[in-house]
């Protein structure tokens, strides 16, 4: 009984070593329709995405925020980093557009009015009359925080350090 059990025993460590070693190719897509070696994307129609719902348009103002932002010639000019309200009104009126930078660093933020955007559903972005040189010319917009933060640049060293 010892042996069989420990036959038994070494064909399931076996069994499941194979099965180990097969999930790779197993994972894999099959083959496409179109015969093998056929690319998916040459043969068969471009999908089309569905149109993204006007953020503005909802309660929840958080999508706004990360939304790309292209001039009239559909080019990438930049993505939406603030969305600024009016306090006396509690309304939103401005969003501010970060322009370049990479990862979040280096870029420079113009703030412009709600009515110069316009949704467009199929880039899931919005759109704006203003190009990328027209948004270097503006004032740059600085968070409050920053703005009112002391210049350390000016201080003296202490003495005695």
């Amino acid at each position: 009984m010892a042996t069989t059990l420990g036959t038994r025993l070494r064909a399931v460590t076996f069994v499941s070593g194979l099965a180990v070693l097969a999930m790779p190719a197993l994972a894999q897509a099959p083959a496409p329709a179109n015969g093998p070696g056929a690319s998916p994307t040459m043969n068969s129609a471009p999908r089309q995405r569905a149109p993204m719902a006007d953020p503005t348009k909802s309660e929840d103002v958080s999508k706004i925020t990360g939304s790309a932002v292209y001039d009239s010639s559909d080019a990438k000019i930049g993505s939406v980093s603030t969305v600024l309200m009016q306090p006396q009104s509690k309304t939103i009126d401005r969003f501010v557009v970060r322009q370049g930078g990479v990862l979040g660093v280096g870029g420079r933020d113009v703030a412009l009015p709600v009515d110069a955007f316009s949704w467009d559903a199929q880039k899931g972005g919005f759109k704006i009359t203003k190009t990328a040189d027209d948004l270097k010319s503006m004032p740059e917009w600085k968070s409050p925080e920053l703005a009112q933060a002391p210049d350390h640049s000016t201080a003296r060293p202490r003495s005695g350090m």
